[in-house]
């Protein structure tokens, strides 16, 4: 499955702003949200729904729902919790897990201190949540413990992919759809994406 880029005027205006250095914590956090919720719109542009009958003010008529039972939301900690409040508007009945992950600074590889999941997981499709898609090494162990676990139908959400990230990704679970905002230019000897943004966990929360 090739990534799906998102080439739309109004997430690339959004994205200038978070790009920019000055930018403050707030908007910053805000606008990650408002992406994310673009990203999971397109992310359910194959979701399946039932047909059932309402009343209208009008009258009866035939409508289709989607089952947000089906789903579950999971962010790869800190950074992907960030995109959560902009999903959980969309599928608010959607179930979360949570996926703890550090990058090792030497060998540039994560390290999983966490991981917690709704009893169900298996029965579910799991959209999985980093905003930034760099080594691709997080995004691959999450994705290979939920496959672990029995989940079959995985998706994976970012806001900036760098190209060496969604290759590796691609080429270790073809299987898993990526959606991005954007797609930057590489990634630098510190493993960042370039231009990228910085450290996105650091600017959600303003840890530094």
């Amino acid at each position: 499955m090739k990534a799906i880029v998102l080439n739309h005027p109004l997430i690339q205006h959004k994205l200038s702003i978070i790009r920019e250095k000055k930018t403050g914590t707030k908007e910053f956090r805000e606008i990650i949200g408002e992406i994310a919720t673009f990203l999971c719109y397109e992310a359910m542009s194959d979701a399946d729904l039932k047909e059932i009958e309402i009343e209208t003010p009008i009258c009866s008529t035939k409508t289709k729902r989607l089952n947000e039972e089906k789903y579950a939301f999971v962010p790869i900690l800190r950074a992907g919790t960030g995109m959560l409040d902009g999903l959980i508007k969309t599928i608010p009945n959607a179930k979360i897990g949570h996926v703890g992950l550090y990058r090792n600074e030497e060998t540039l590889k994560p390290v999983r201190y966490y991981y917690k999941m709704p009893r169900d997981i298996q029965d579910r499709e799991v959209i999985v949540l980093d905003p930034m898609l760099a080594t691709g090494g997080s995004a691959i162990d999450t994705i290979t413990m939920l496959k672990e676990d029995g989940v079959k139908k995985i998706k994976f959400l970012c806001i900036i992919a760098a190209p060496e990230g969604i290759k590796k990704l691609e080429e270790l679970h073809p299987d898993v759809q990526i959606y991005a905002a954007a797609m930057d230019e590489k990634l630098n000897d510190m493993g960042y994406i370039v231009p990228g943004l910085g450290d996105a966990g650091d600017r959600i929360f303003g840890t530094k």
